[in-house]
């Protein structure tokens, strides 16, 4: 491959919904530049950037893939981005690496919620945006339908690039509006044919559109517009890639993917018209001393990248995915990582083109590649010249929303499994491994069902690991809702010393379930001898971790011991902690125990459309509204929420509201459970102890 500068590289992600057909534009575009032989299909697990065997087996992208695209003398790095929800993560790391967000969209049914997902964190993360109209030649293709759903969401930023000839199965070619130039056909076959004279209004209309745009984003453009009424083509383009720097155009161009109609036309606009890494600034931090500095995307700045992706592979090994921030980098150069800090060496310079590694001698300032084998260096990390230390920002992931306990499917495989999800961690960051103190179980977190579903799918094909997902237990709590006092004594008679222990205990709540237990020593006379008080506490303490209705631990006690007995040769601190643990048990039971929930805080964030469905929904789980606000133009709904209600929320809120909708929980407190759910809970505990028995 070729060795490209800055200004002759194109770092692009596709992004937009699900099978919208993203995966099979790469292939087009691989396809269109003579880099494969033949269109792979992802019905047929062909294709270069759905390499992974989840993937193919599944028929759709689960992580995003770097595609290089060798057009014309210009280096466009595609980036394949997974279209569903459950793996949204992979979007976050190449935007931060990208210029431009190439947004895909169906020439049927339009934007689509993914579609405007992807404008979101495009728009987020500074990056500049353009739609592909894809799939115009299936039946009801309607590329002007689509255009103006787009301006109606966006406005007059976006303006039409390339347009189709012909819609559906009529649709055999396009017009680039702005260089009034028209092809047919793809590939070898693809011809420069007269632009169509029915399509010459609309062109007009739309070169006159694109004027408008481009003469907004220069003031000398503007006040000529204003003056004349029209532009030169040089000064619409002037006017153009300076949109295109500062965002606010954003063209659309038609294509598809399938027929390879048009793709050529887009590469060509991707080449001409896109932004180019060179020269861009990013800020960072100097490891040394905490104070800001930049690197700008130039050859003769010292050398740093940022690490966007990891790929683990139990054969060959770990692939750190990077963009070249500043400098030039060589299998020679020396490597620091400031996060970690610690200077790393890698196992080879690659670019790859899907799974394909290709070696190479030196990357300029604006490229991707791949680093083999690097020991300490995670996703989000800088490397840098060790000389010439910064720190850019780590990438930030959604927090997972949907938890399973996580088991060993095979006794002896824990190992096995834990490390297989460390590893799988390290290439997926929207995913958390993290041990419950409470339930003592290990919970696997992500964005939803079919995610954890692929990591399990992974455990197993990559690293031989088979693991089982359970619903978590909820951490519930038991506490007594009134003072009693209970006796107990304890008596053993055998050959030697007996074991005698009497105590007399007030069981009370607290009034605080925050409090675990207080232990309140109120004997006097010395009833109870002075160095058996603290084996009562003991027994008491050792108790309390298995409540009297279901085996929760006990919160909110308070046991004052005040009286009792004891025999000069039997007693011991055993007898005591055993008389302790009778009193409990008697104490408890007729002190009106009770079971307590976690009850979380939820903020829900949805457009006001839903609101209705999700305060039902709300209502429906046991949960309480708390406010209402407007956020960013969206409803936020605060609730309180028991955690047990919330276990398949994050799929619930996805269905209810086509995905537009978010959520984050915190926990708040405990509640009493009502009474009807409290016996539930408590007959099912009770038959897990029997079948454990």
């Amino acid at each position: 491959m070729a060795d490209y500068a800055s200004k002759d590289i194109r770092n692009i992600a596709l992004m937009g919904h699900g099978s919208e057909g993203k995966t099979t534009l790469t292939e087009a575009m691989l396809f269109a530049a003579g880099h494969i032989d033949r269109q792979g299909k992802v019905e047929d697990g062909g294709t270069v950037t759905d390499f992974d065997t989840e993937e193919q087996k599944r028929g759709i992208s689960i992580s995003a893939a770097v595609a290089p695209v060798e057009y014309r003398d210009t280096k466009i790095n595609v980036i394949d981005i997974p279209g569903y929800f459950d793996f949204i993560g992979e979007m976050m790391g190449p935007l931060r690496v990208v210029q431009t967000a190439c947004i895909v969209v169906n020439g049927v049914s339009g934007l689509s919620v993914g579609s405007e997902k992807a404008w979101e964190y495009a728009e987020k993360n500074h990056v500049a945006r353009m739609f592909i109209v894809n799939q115009m030649d299936r039946e009801n293709a309607n590329f002007k339908k689509v255009l103006d759903e787009l301006r109606e969401k966006y406005g007059n930023s976006v303006v039409p690039l390339i347009i189709p000839i012909g819609y559906g199965p009529e649709f055999k070619g396009v017009v680039n509006v702005l260089e009034n130039v028209a092809f047919e056909g793809a590939g070898k076959a693809m011809k420069e044919v007269p632009v169509p004279e029915a399509l010459n209004d609309a062109i007009q209309s739309y070169v006159e559109e694109i004027t408008e745009a481009a003469a907004e984003n220069d003031d000398e453009l503007l006040e000529k517009f204003f003056e004349e009424g029209t532009l030169s083509h040089d000064e619409i383009v002037k006017g153009f890639l300076a949109g295109m720097q500062n965002g606010k155009i954003v063209p659309v161009v038609a294509v598809s993917a399938t027929t390879g109609a048009g793709v050529a036309s887009m590469m060509h606009v991707m080449k001409k018209y896109l932004n180019s890494p060179e020269n861009t600034v990013m800020k960072g931090i100097n490891p040394k001393d905490d104070s800001e500095v930049t690197r700008t995307c130039k050859n003769d700045e010292p050398f740093s990248a940022f690490v966007f992706k990891t790929i683990a592979d139990p054969f060959v090994g770990k692939l750190s995915l990077f963009r070249i921030t500043s400098g030039t980098l060589t299998p020679a150069t020396a490597l620091y990582n400031p996060n970690k800090e610690k200077t790393e060496k890698s196992g080879g310079l690659f670019m790859l083109r899907g799974k394909k590694q290709v070696n190479a001698q030196q990357l300029n300032a604006g490229d991707i590649g791949a680093l083999s084998k690097l020991q300490v260096t995670s996703t989000g990390d800088t490397l840098c010249d060790p000389n010439n230390p910064v720190r850019f920002d780590a990438i930030t992931y959604p927090a997972p929303g949907f938890s399973k306990a996580v088991f060993a499917g095979k006794q002896g495989d824990e190992d096995k499994v834990f490390s297989g999800l460390n590893r799988l961690m390290e290439e997926d960051p929207s995913i958390k491994v993290e041990k419950n103190t409470e339930t003592t179980e290990t919970l696997l977190s992500g964005q939803g069902e079919l995610h954890l579903d692929v990591i399990t799918s992974k455990l197993l094909s990559k690293f031989g690991a088979t693991a089982v997902l359970q619903d978590p237990r909820i951490p519930y709590r038991e506490t007594i809702r009134k003072t009693v006092s209970a006796q107990g004594r304890h008596k053993k008679q055998t050959g030697g010393h007996g074991q005698f222990g009497d105590v007399w205990i007030e069981f009370s709540p607290i009034g605080d379930t925050n409090v675990p237990f207080e232990f309140v020593d109120a004997v006097v006379g010395g009833v109870v001898p002075r160095n058996f008080i603290p084996s009562v506490e003991k027994g008491l303490r050792e108790n309390i971790v298995k409540g009297v209705l279901a085996g929760y631990p006990m919160v909110g006690l308070r046991a004052k011991l005040y009286d009792g007995s004891y025999h000069a040769v039997d007693s011991s601190e055993m007898a005591f902690k055993t008389a302790a643990r009778i009193a409990f048990k008697k104490g408890c039971m007729d002190a009106s125990p009770a079971l307590l929930e976690p009850i979380l805080r939820v903020e829900v964030l949805i457009p006001d459309e839903y609101m209705g469905d999700i305060m039902g929904d709300i209502s429906k789980r046991r949960g309480r509204i708390m406010g209402m606000n407007q956020v960013d133009g969206l409803q936020q709904v605060s609730a309180e929420v028991p955690q047990s209600e919330m276990a398949k929320y994050a799929t619930d809120l996805r269905s209810m509201t086509q995905a537009r909708g978010s959520f984050t929980t915190a926990f708040e407190r405990y509640e009493e459970v009502p009474g009807d759910v409290a016996q539930k809970i408590i007959d099912s505990a009770v038959k897990d102890e029997d079948d454990d028995e």
